[in-house]
């Protein structure tokens, strides 16, 4: 891949800028990210999967807070990383922002949020993508 591409990459995965998950048309389950074929109803639904786009709304069904943190990410430790159930059904894993870490609890609601992931030093791309923050 060349260097210049490396942002037109990243912009044509939908899914790393809006919460565009697909549904089975036989039995409705949602799913994020996408999936080629429903577990559910298996080869029925092979050609039967429709894209939906998820409101970015649910609550946080556990969460842990990251202290030391991984290379590039250091300058934000701590931070709170959660797993949240969206209301159309499906859990992601995000970090949560414009909270306190001790704030974050179980049961909170939350929505998603555009904000930069991290920085390409080498090629000095900047990364976005959604995380999620407390409904106000």
């Amino acid at each position: 891949m060349v260097d210049s591409a490396v942002p037109r990459f990243w912009r044509e995965i939908p899914q790393r800028y809006n919460l565009i998950g697909n549904q089975c048309g036989a039995c409705n389950t949602i799913y994020f990210p996408p999936r080629e074929a429903c577990p559910q109803c298996r080869r029925k639904s092979m050609d039967n999967m429709k894209p939906i786009k998820l409101k970015g709304k649910g609550k946080v069904i556990t969460y842990s807070i990251i202290h030391v943190a991984p290379e590039r990410f250091e300058g934000q430790a701590p931070y709170p990383i959660a797993i949240i159930e969206l209301e159309e059904g499906p859990r992601v894993t995000a970090q949560l922002v414009d909270c306190d870490p001790e704030d974050v609890n179980v049961g909170m609601l939350v929505e998603s949020t555009f904000r930069k992931i991290q920085e390409d030093g080498y090629i000095g791309a900047i990364y976005y993508g959604y995380k999620f923050r407390p409904v106000k």
